[in-house]
């Protein structure tokens, strides 16, 4: 009977951390969605810039995402499966993107793609100019949200067994065709839920996209640009509009997932 209570009063306590935590998050997006009124919502909602901004921010998370993985699923899979010497100093690397400052990491991308570069330079001789277009949109938030997918991925295929892939391997099957039909449907959930986290933080990247693009503006590049210029009247709209978006998006695509995977 003892133990029974002790156990009742420790989960006690724990509802009420854990909800002290959930009133963290939840009140200031409340507060913000109590705070627009309907008439400016609408005149936002109205608002070219506003929606094309919207657009511009998830169609470029979704593109750089896309391109990303074609790359970055091969890599998980082998820092999955496979011992090499400076392996650790790799995992390093591949995480400090989301150590770093995101604003060092837009100055970092903008030598890399500005005309001094050398990437610049040839993107200048077909008559690009990488700084401020979509291509360094897409680089700025593939940067920066790029270890969210490759350590899932990676996770997901250390979960695999061996056996299996040894077992196909036995059968005459080839490495390719054992990644892509064992070992990546395997690891699908993880592989999903690394896509859906570095979309959702490539489209919120604000630190990195300004100093490479700030023009065309991404929706975060818009809230801040309306609230350094007109204040936060202005820019509250505009950041419940995109977070309700968001967050109608991405139930959709949980739910998605969990009929999928």
């Amino acid at each position: 009977m003892r133990v029974r209570n002790n156990l009742n009063y420790t989960h006690t306590l724990f509802i009420l951390l854990g909800g002290v935590i959930l009133i963290f998050l939840i009140a200031p997006l409340a507060g913000m969605f109590l705070s627009v009124k309907a008439p400016e919502l609408f005149a936002t909602l109205e608002d070219r810039e506003v929606s094309e901004s919207i657009f511009r921010t998830l169609a470029i998370s979704a593109l750089a995402t896309g391109i990303a993985a074609i790359f970055a699923l091969p890599l998980s899979y082998i820092l999955a499966r496979k011992k090499f010497p400076l392996k650790g100093l790799l995992e390093a690397i591949i995480d400090l993107p989301v150590m770093i400052p995101h604003s060092a990491a837009g100055i970092a991308l903008l030598g890399f793609i500005s005309r001094d570069s050398a990437l610049g330079s040839l993107a200048s001789s077909f008559g690009l100019n990488l700084v401020g277009s979509n291509v360094a949109i897409a680089m700025a938030m593939a940067f920066v949200s790029l270890p969210f997918l490759i350590n899932s991925a990676k996770d997901g295929f250390a979960a695999v067994p061996v056996r299996l892939e040894q077992a196909a391997e036995t059968l005459g099957a080839s490495k390719f065709r054992i990644f892509t039909q064992i070992s990546l449907p395997l690891a699908k959930r993880s592989v999903v839920s690394g896509l859906l986290l570095m979309f959702a933080r490539g489209m919120s990247e604000f630190g990195a996209v300004v100093i490479v693009a700030y023009h065309p503006m991404t929706t975060p590049v818009l809230i801040f640009d309306r609230f350094n210029s007109f204040g936060l009247s202005y820019a509250r709209p505009v950041a419940v509009i995109f977070v309700a978006v968001t967050l109608i998006l991405f139930i959709l695509l949980r739910i998605y997932q969990k009929r999928k995977c």
